[in-house]
């Protein structure tokens, strides 16, 4: 099991220069950095050589996450904005090829946040959904990545919300490097059984978020991680478990995540450091089970 960390947990913004949080996660005792991926197509060749041997020299493996904006959303009704999202996701995995990302996590299958002063149609979004991933799967698998398909609580997302939905819409889009991936802090607000929908997951279980349920380092809030921890030992899962947390107020990403107080007293970069090899110390003596 390798234990990582979403690197806008020390951010405001959904760009950043991710050697420095390359360094700081292999300093405070993590295997794996997730980076945002929106960003990565306009990386030069330049910017890609020094992420990619930045990542090498420290031993961290880097993963993606994406949000995917309005315009990249591959579930849409518009037949011109689909085709737009399958020529950047190109690009994007012709990047993430060179940077030795093999995974990508998030919404990918619609876009987020989503607005919902708009009109929602969940059936015809799925539908399109279901053909949207299948021809990004067939992309992806030329750069050998996976697509783990992220389950989001209702008020960020309709079309994946409960880990059945999840294991549902991978089995349909039939695609060997498509998998579900759950999130501790969804599941939370979802899921009437947390280590059930870890079971009902199972095998097609990809990657894996934790976070308390206030949004906090592992280890600070009162998930029920023995619960977790059984289920995840049960279905074998020993794959990336990479914590996101979101403690911060201001900017696009304390808008985006709805944080609206300091969510612990002190926001310094030294109190979010020991936070976080506190809380991948906790994460590895609570979650790993072989």
């Amino acid at each position: 099991m390798q234990h990582g960390i979403y690197y806008a947990y020390w951010e405001k913004e959904w760009r950043a220069d991710y050697r420095y949080y390359v360094e700081k996660a292999a300093r405070l005792g993590f295997d794996v950095l997730e980076i945002a991926a929106g960003p990565l197509p306009d990386y030069t060749g330049e910017q890609i050589c020094e992420l990619r041997n930045c990542a090498r020299e420290n031993r961290i493996r880097l993963t993606a996450g994406y949000g995917p904006a309005p315009e990249f959303n591959i579930a849409s009704a518009d037949p011109a904005v689909r085709k737009g999202a399958l020529e950047f996701y190109q690009r994007l995995f012709d990047v993430m090829g060179q940077l030795e990302i093999t995974l990508i996590g998030g919404g990918i299958y619609s876009y987020w946040p989503v607005d919902y002063t708009k009109p929602i149609n969940k059936k015809e979004d799925w539908k399109r959904s279901v053909e949207g991933i299948r021809k990004l799967a067939d992309l992806a698998a030329g750069y050998s990545i996976c697509l783990c398909l992220e389950v989001l609580n209702r008020f960020e997302g309709y079309l994946l919300n409960t880990a059945k939905e999840g294991a549902a819409f991978v089995k349909e889009t039939g695609k060997e490097n498509v998998k579900v991936m759950l999130d501790t802090f969804h599941m939370n607000i979802e899921e009437r059984d947390i280590g059930g929908a870890i079971r009902t997951a199972g095998s097609l279980l990809g990657h894996f978020h934790t976070g308390e349920c206030n949004r906090m380092v592992p280890g600070q809030g009162r998930m029920p991680w023995k619960e977790i921890h059984d289920a995840l030992r049960e279905i074998q899962y020993d794959q990336a478990v990479v914590m996101e947390p979101f403690v911060q107020q201001g900017g696009t990403v304390g808008s985006d995540i709805k944080v609206w107080r300091e969510v612990i007293p002190e926001c310094s970069e030294k109190r979010l450091d020991d936070d976080a090899a506190e809380g991948v110390r906790f994460q590895r003596r609570t979650l790993e089970w072989k």
